[in-house]
This record gives structure tokens, sequence and C-alpha cells, in this order.
């Protein structure tokens, strides 16, 4: 729209010359956008945007807290956050709307046996809501909404591009959260795309409500910005360079 009614503008201006008086540059200069001019950020190769919040860099849990309240209680070591299991989950204590989020994650060995939804599984919550699902899912048939790189119970990722569990795998996540009306009701649903170790798994899905285990989902309640959680589904799944950028 901006667009549209620049280049129209411009055209306006120039009705007074003649269309064949003006020359090809002119001409190109009627749908040329000088404003707003976009901010300047870095974006380094080994580090987080410059713009971007650090949720968690490798030492301090200061940005999260318990789902329950309170201290988050989970385990720091190596650079890295572990589930404590039983602990519960945990959640930013900052909440946000459209995000881009990364996210990098590791399962842990199978060295239990495990198979299906109980090899590594836990879960990235956007709004405390809306679960991108983390999973073993190398070798490990299991319904197909439910593995890894899945928006949970709701859509199959486009291709499996897990790692073998014990490597380090990464989620880069671009969420619209959803807008409700003056009633309450769902005006505009949320989506998301999903790059799973930088292969897109999910491109502009439509969230069709918050994530339940049994049922179908829906948008059962309004609400504002929320926060980002992280699932404790007992089983050692392992966090690191965890970054969100707001998208204003």
């Amino acid at each position: 729209m901006i667009l549209r009614m620049t280049a129209i503008g411009a055209l306006a201006l120039a009705a007074p010359l003649h269309a064949q008086e003006m020359t090809d540059a002119q001409r190109s200069e009627v749908t040329e956008l000088w404003e707003p001019v976009p901010e300047v950020i870095e974006a380094p190769a080994d580090a987080p945007p410059s713009d971007a919040i650090v949720l968690f860099g490798g030492e301090s849990l200061d940005a999260w807290e318990s789902v329950d309240g309170g201290p988050a209680e989970w385990i720091v070591e190596d650079g890295a956050m572990r589930v404590n299991r039983g602990s519960g989950g945990i959640r930013t204590t900052e909440s946000f709307c459209d995000v881009q989020l990364h996210v990098e994650w590791r399962s842990p060995p199978n060295d239990e046996g495990h198979e299906g939804q109980d090899r590594g599984n836990s879960g990235v919550f956007l709004q405390e809501r809306y679960e991108v699902q983390v999973l073993d899912s190398y070798e490990n048939p299991t319904y197909a909404n439910g593995q890894a790189g899945s928006i949970y119970k709701q859509h199959i990722p486009l291709v499996n591009a897990s790692r073998a569990p014990g490597e380090w795998q990464s989620y880069d996540i671009i969420f619209t959260a959803p807008e409700f009306g003056s009633d309450d009701r769902v005006a505009a649903p949320a989506r998301v795309t999903v790059l799973h170790n930088g292969v897109v798994v999910q491109n502009d899905a439509e969230i069709q409500g918050g994530t339940v285990w049994i049922g179908a989902p829906s948008y059962a309640e309004a609400h504002d910005c929320a926060p980002i959680s992280l699932q404790d589904h007992d089983s050692d799944v392992a966090y690191r360079n965890i970054w969100v950028r707001e998208l204003n």
C-alpha cells in the first residue's frame, strides 16, 4: 500500500510533464522509495544480530523463570541449559508478540532404548500456547504431526531435517501473533515459518489455535503478548544460543 500511494502521488506531481517528454530515468524515479530508511544493524556470522535480545548466552537463566512461578531450576553446564526433569517448564520473564526466534537444541543419546514420543521430547512454545515440537526424530518413526519440526498436532513438517541424537540442531522461527477483534474472537490467526537446521520445514503455516494433546485446537481466549516457554517432557534435552528479535 505504501508503494501504491507513493507511486500515485509521484505520478500526480509529474502529470504536467507530458509522458513523451519524460526520460526513462524520470519514469523510473516515479516508483523509487527513499523513506523510511532501514535501521543499520550488525549481523556477525558467529553471534546474534546487534538488535537481538539474548535469552540465553550460556551462563545465566536470568531471562527465565519457572512456568509455575519462581526461579528457573534447569541445569546450566558447558554453555548450555538442560531440562531438570520434574522441575517443570520454563518461560521468559519478558512477553513477546511478533518475533524472529533462534534456538539451538540437542536431544540426548538414546541409551535408554526409548522410541517414538519418548525420545528427546521437549517443545518451544510461542506465547506459551503454540508449540514447535522438539523430538529426536532421527530414524525414529512416530506420528508425523508430532515429529521434530511439526506444529504439534497441527502441521506436518515439509521434510525431516533431523540430525542424530547428541548433535546440536537449530530452529529459526518467524512468528506472527494472532489478532483478536473487539468481540475477543480471532480476527487473524497466528502464522509461523520454521527452518530446521537451515531447511524450511514450515512455510507460513496458519496456526489453528492453542496446542492440545487431545482434541482439536482452537483460539479459546483472546490474549496479548506472552512469554516464550520451553517444555519439561521428562527428557534430558539441552538448549543453547537462544535469542529473539521483535518484529514491529
